[in-house]
């Protein structure tokens, strides 16, 4: 008789406890697909944001150095540096990110002209730096898309110039 009240007593509880994972791993379900959706729905920039990015920053970084703000340049090429890894990180479907790679030898030139502050180097580092964007773009066939070493400041409303 003990036996059987004990049975009665202990099969609820390991019922209670047996349907307990369920129905967590159920309503878990339910907020990780939640969560799915709202990633899925979060705003990614897309590759032209990026390449905007990139193109406004290489403005900036060209009057930068022509003016010697050798502190302005350095933030203007590491904004750059930014939209790149951007890229990589959001833009991981786009087949034009396996030839990126090419930028990062005239990035590292440009960069070190500018630790040096050598107006010279920087020249040169920025026309090689142009080049690579538009062979990159020969390359992934968006060879419409010419850069060039800007004439007019892209910004009205910033100095250049060192204060």
């Amino acid at each position: 008789m003990k036996k059987t009240i004990v049975r009665l007593l202990f099969f609820p509880f390991v019922f209670a406890v047996s349907c307990q994972p369920v129905a967590d791993t159920h309503s878990m379900q339910i907020q990780i697909d939640s969560l799915k959706q709202q990633l899925h729905n979060t705003y990614k920039p897309g590759f032209g944001e990026f390449m905007s990015s990139i193109q406004v920053h290489h403005a900036k970084l060209w009057f930068a150095g022509k003016s010697n703000n050798w502190k302005l340049a350095d933030f203007e090429i590491n904004e750059i540096k930014e939209a790149l890894e951007g890229l990589e990180t959001y833009c991981t479907d786009r087949p034009e990110l396996k030839d990126l790679s090419m930028i990062n030898q005239p990035l590292d030139s440009l960069a070190n002209s500018i630790k040096s502050q050598n107006s010279e180097r920087f020249n040169a580092s920025f026309i090689s730096l142009t080049r690579t964007c538009n062979n990159c773009h020969q390359i992934t066939k968006h060879e419409f898309n010419v850069i060039k070493i800007p004439e007019t400041p892209p910004f009205s409303n910033q100095v250049f110039k060192t204060q």
